[in-house]
């Protein structure tokens, strides 16, 4: 059967923006606060972890143990740092190609869904003024399963009254591949091939991909 592609789903963290370095900086604040320097090096750890999870990996680099209340607390604190230096973003921080393939996609006809983790991700668009670009958007706010569970997914496409197979993901980390997998859709993996094994096409960035790279592949 012929898929016909009707929809792009995009995730936001290293597929459109880039934000890493500032949760870098918000968790290393937070060592500093606990009495710890916390490196890049360290910082790789929490890639693709979510907020909680991260903060157990931050605490045993530290070999500190904090209650239960004690961790909310923290969690809610970085973050805070985190949404303080996201409130200073310029629309200059849009990767490269980014905008104008979104832009081409919407003008192709096809719709448009963001697929974020992130509970900051409507800040970040309308910082960016990027809201417009996007007839969904499903942010962590939204779902109670992080990637890979595919819920994020099945939640972009209902939103837009598509059929999975009328989906495409276009993703940067292996867990939002399983995701898009998961959902019954197809995924572009922005990034490494290394990184990327499972995904069914690999650009460096949204400036190598065309749309008819979508009708040759898809």
């Amino acid at each position: 059967m012929m898929r016909i592609i009707k929809t792009c789903i995009f995730d936001l963290d290293g597929v459109i923006v880039d934000t890493a370095k500032y949760h870098y900086m918000a968790w290393k604040e937070t060592a500093r606060e606990l009495g710890f320097d916390f490196t890049e090096n360290d910082n790789e750890r929490l890639k693709g972890v979510s907020r909680m999870a991260s903060l157990e990996i931050l605490l045993s680099v530290g070999k500190i143990k904090l209650s239960d209340e004690e961790k909310e607390y923290q969690a809610d604190k970085k973050n805070k740092y985190y949404q303080s230096l996201i409130a200073g973003m310029k629309p200059d921080e849009i990767l490269h190609g980014a905008y104008e393939f979104i832009e081409l996609v919407r003008n192709a006809g096809l719709k448009t869904a963001l697929g974020s983790a992130s509970k900051n991700a409507m800040t970040i668009l309308n910082r960016l003024n990027l809201t417009q670009l996007f007839d969904a958007v499903i942010d962590g706010s939204q779902v109670i399963n992080a990637k890979p569970n595919p819920e994020i997914f099945l939640k972009a496409a209902k939103a837009l009254n598509m059929d999975v197979a009328q989906c495409i993901v276009f993703e940067d980390a292996q867990a939002g591949v399983d995701a898009a997998h998961a959902a019954g859709m197809k995924c572009v993996g922005i990034g490494s091939p290394d990184v990327l094994k499972n995904a069914d096409l690999i650009v460096s960035g949204l400036d190598k991909m065309l749309l008819g790279m979508i009708e040759e592949n898809f």
